[in-house]
């Protein structure tokens, strides 16, 4: 009875290229604006964070503050998306047994940042009179 002769290829192993290293370039959120000064001339910023669970409500949020800015004639640099903070919680399904029956949550916080350049106090008045909807948190930074 013949006998089957089967060959095989000994297993290559595939070499991955080592990475080069790049320098990394420092790069930061907001553009840099150039402005000729003198030496008693400063740019102040009024550096606003919105935060709220819900994207639609944070926009809607965010564009009434620009809307209010840009009225009282202030430069504003934004809104600039900052990364969604995402905490995640895992629950058992029963109280007592079953442990393999799990429920996943998650609560994603969303974020904006807007710059308003150079405010004046009739920017700020207004910023501070407006109503915005519940659930929109803000944080107001001279810098």
């Amino acid at each position: 009875m013949p006998t089957k002769t089967t060959t095989t290829k000994p297993a290559t192993k595939s070499v991955k290229p080592k990475a080069t290293e790049h320098k990394a370039v420092a790069t930061k959120a907001t553009p840099k604006v150039t402005v000729a000064k003198s030496k008693g001339d400063e740019i102040q910023k009024l550096r606003i964070r919105v935060r709220a669970y819900e994207h639609k409500i944070l926009d809607a949020s965010v564009k009434q503050i620009i809307d209010t800015a840009v009225r009282y004639d202030a430069k504003v640099l934004g809104p600039i998306p900052l990364p969604a903070e995402i905490k995640k919680y895992t629950v058992n399904r029963s109280t007592f047994v079953h442990k393999d029956a799990r429920e996943q949550f998650e609560i994603r916080t969303h974020k904006r940042l807007i710059d308003i350049l150079n405010p004046n106090p009739k920017v700020i008045e207004a910023l501070t009179n407006l109503s915005l909807p519940s659930g929109v948190n803000i944080d107001v930074k001279m810098m």
